[in-house]
């Protein structure tokens, strides 16, 4: 079945080979993890697990970071075993997120309307204009996204690694996503995607995708991925996106 196959792919491209250009990755024989200085959030992406390993593992990973003092997560999938994961991480101090759909569009079945012109004013950001998506993400969410400036700026100046676009009406940004390009994978995953609720129903949100799907195409890209929010599952799915998996985000918040 083609949805196994781009699992498969998934699993060793997004999760096992993962790399990120300001993280310090370290294998062992369980589990792969990225490790970033606090306050930055650490992560483990990918473990190895049963029901005989799993607690045992997460503990030792407990140790391992808070003895560090590294704030962390782990990245749960649907499929991760062993199948009560998130419920274990629970009982180990962790804190989950609500579930979030990986959703995946094979760029051979992009349709025609995302590859025409995006409607609107869109623009590609540079790290002058990061106040824009601030001003997106906090009028969407609430909250302080002054790490924009920090993290995104610096992931503008690694080459051929961040796009970021915005979309604006009368001069002012109405939404904004960015597509990261994952060096030797089929890949590319989208974040952000985030419209201005006085600004939603204009086509801002369809306009900021289309616009980083055009540029993963001209990129030779295959397939494009995201962590889905119920906000944005319909129009996703809309577009020949279709769901890969499940994934929950345990943030380790202590016993």
């Amino acid at each position: 079945m083609e949805t196994d196959k781009i699992l498969e792919k998934f699993t060793r491209q997004m999760r096992i080979e993962m790399s990120f250009p300001d993280m310090e990755k370290e294998v062992s024989a369980r589990v792969v993890r990225f490790s970033r200085p606090a306050p930055g959030m650490s992560q483990i992406l990918y473990a190895r697990l049963d029901e005989d390993t799993a607690d045992a593992e997460i503990q030792s990973q407990i140790d391992s970071f808070t003895g560090r003092e590294l704030p962390f997560s782990w990245k749960a999938y649907g499929y991760d075993t062993p199948s009560d994961l998130v419920e274990r991480l629970a009982r180990h101090g962790f804190t989950p997120d609500p579930p979030d759909d990986v959703m995946v569009l094979d760029m051979v079945d992009t349709p025609s309307t995302l590859l025409a012109p995006p409607a609107g004013a869109v623009r590609q950001i540079e790290a002058r204009h990061l106040g824009d998506v601030v001003q997106v993400l906090e009028n969407v969410w609430g909250g302080n996204f002054n790490w924009v400036y920090q993290r995104l700026g610096a992931h503008l100046a690694v080459p051929d690694y961040l796009s970021i676009f915005a979309a604006y009406i009368d001069g002012q940004p109405g939404c904004a996503g960015w597509i990261y390009y994952h060096p030797g994978s089929e890949f590319a995953s989208l974040w952000g995607g985030s419209t201005v609720p006085t600004m939603r129903n204009k086509g801002l949100y369809t306009a900021i995708l289309a616009a980083r799907i055009q540029e993963a195409r001209n990129r030779g890209i295959r397939y494009l991925v995201t962590d889905a929010s119920p906000m944005s599952r319909p129009t996703l799915g809309k577009f020949g996106f279709f769901q890969l998996t499940t994934v929950v985000q345990c943030e380790y918040t202590g016993p």
